[in-house]
């Protein structure tokens, strides 16, 4: 049996202080809705939010999205005990992205808010996903600073997280493909890490063309 994930005893560690670190929440969430047209989170869609923690903005998901449903998994026992206790309208979920079964179409978005740096093997995590995505569902890979920014404060936190790190944009890009999600927009900006994916088309075959232009020529 394969060792147990040491991050999972570091986030198990931090539980208790974790609402303590970073930005207020206030803050977060002002900035989540300001992000809200551009995610597209609109009521009636189920999603998955992976990895939330003390679940500091499940509640704000569940409000984008009801009626809609939001299921909220983790991988720190700890962590999620404290979110259970938010009293949220969501169903959390003990679960380890890399290792277990998501389902199979079950939701319209898969949301990774800060998240995905943690996950040891991502290529089997976007594996996951893809599957669990409905016909043209979307991935989001979310992060409110940019991506060597992300990366570098992973590797001054240390411990079980250093070198936890997002892939650059064509590295990832590539990752996506292989899962067949196309990515649909993809932002690295100063404040700002922004993918967004969706389900690539099945598409029947039929006769051979050329290639079109943007002009369709």
């Amino acid at each position: 049996m394969a060792a147990p994930d040491p991050r999972i005893e570091f986030f198990n560690h931090h539980a208790p202080t974790w609402d303590t670190y970073g930005p207020p929440h206030a803050q977060i969430l002002a900035r989540l809705d300001a992000l809200r047209p551009r995610l597209d989170l609109r009521p009636r869609l189920d999603v998955l939010e992976v990895g939330c923690g003390t679940g500091q903005v499940t509640a704000w998901l569940v409000r984008c999205v009801h009626p809609g449903r939001v299921t909220a998994v983790d991988f720190s026992p700890a962590m999620l005990e404290l979110a259970r206790q938010r009293g949220v309208a969501a169903e959390f979920i003990g679960a380890d992205v890399c290792r277990d079964d998501l389902g199979q179409a079950r939701f319209d978005v898969v949301l990774c808010l800060h998240s995905f740096p943690h996950f040891r093997d991502q290529a089997a995590a976007l594996e996951r996903f893809a599957r669990a995505l409905r016909a043209a569902g979307r991935l989001i890979i979310l992060h409110l600073d940019n991506w060597r920014a992300i990366n570098a404060f992973h590797d001054h936190v240390g411990g079980a997280v250093a070198g936890d790190h997002l892939p650059d944009p064509t590295t990832l890009t590539r990752m996506l493909h292989q899962v067949r999600l196309d990515v649909v927009e993809l932002i690295d900006e100063p404040d700002l890490f922004c993918l967004s994916a969706r389900r690539a088309a099945v598409t029947t075959p039929g006769p051979m063309t050329g290639p079109r232009t943007a002009a369709g020529s």
